[in-house]
């Protein structure tokens, strides 16, 4: 594992599944889950037209926020994450809504293709993770092995315009927006936690993209770029936020 991986392991798995608890209940979270998965997709849902036996990769899934939905809409579900609190949660939120996921820890960029290699229909991510990955182009190599030929990556991330403006106040540092440097930020959620808590929890090393790096590295990586869509920021709806690329194999 990566020395960055590592640090950004012990991040993740600094009482995330207390987090995510105290945030929501598995029974909670499932049972608005089974209400209308649809809408806990939330605008991602337009991406996907049919789920049903739809081999579906889940990047960087986290608590299984999205995963849970798209099983319970019938796609066979596995998610990749460097988090075992967070596959704590999720297989529990998932037992819940009575639906299987499958869910591996491990450093995304070590994913097993012998086991994974071209077995997807889908690989997706969203929720802001491109920063945790210094080398673009690795992790879109890795992307294009995990998918079947004809194969979709459906990748949303944060706007590259929050490199120059906090924007989504996440609380990290703006930056040039050409800088391609290293810098050591918060974990996504510290904020939310007492200072007491929040000063002591370990830090993560992000490395934030540009447009042209993003949309070059998916076709560099041999992907077919689709689409590039804009979405307005969730505290400023005249500003970009986030983005999405649909790209296929």
């Amino acid at each position: 594992m990566r020395d960055y991986s590592v640090q950004n392991k012990k991040a993740w798995e600094y009482s995330a599944y207390e987090f995510w608890t105290k945030h929501e209940t598995p029974s909670e979270r499932a049972r608005k889950d089974m209400e209308n998965p649809l809408s806990a997709l939330k605008w991602h849902a337009s991406y996907f037209d049919n789920c049903t036996d739809v081999r579906i990769a889940n990047i960087c899934g986290s608590c299984g926020k999205r995963a849970i939905p798209l099983a319970l809409l019938g796609a066979e579900v596995s998610i990749f994450d460097i988090s075992e609190d967070n596959r704590k949660y999720a297989l529990e939120t998932a037992a819940a809504a009575n639906v299987n996921i499958n869910y591996e820890v491990c450093d995304v960029l070590d994913i097993d293709t012998k086991k994974y290699g071209n077995y997807f229909d889908v690989v997706f991510m969203e929720g802001g993770i491109l920063h945790y990955f210094h080398d673009i182009n690795e992790f879109m190599n890795v992307m294009y092995s995990l998918l079947k030929q004809n194969g979709t990556m459906i990748c949303s991330d944060f706007h590259p315009f929050t490199k120059i403006k906090d924007i989504l106040n996440l609380e990290q540092p703006s930056m040039s927006y050409f800088s391609t440097d290293i810098f050591e930020g918060e974990m996504a959620h510290a904020r939310f936690f007492e200072e007491e808590i929040r000063s002591q929890m370990p830090k993560c090393l992000y490395r934030k993209y540009t447009i042209s790096e993003i949309i070059n590295s998916v076709i560099s990586c041999g992907f077919t770029l689709k689409k590039f869509d804009e979405h307005p920021a969730w505290t400023n709806d005249k500003l970009p936020g986030e983005f999405t690329v649909v790209a296929t194999k």
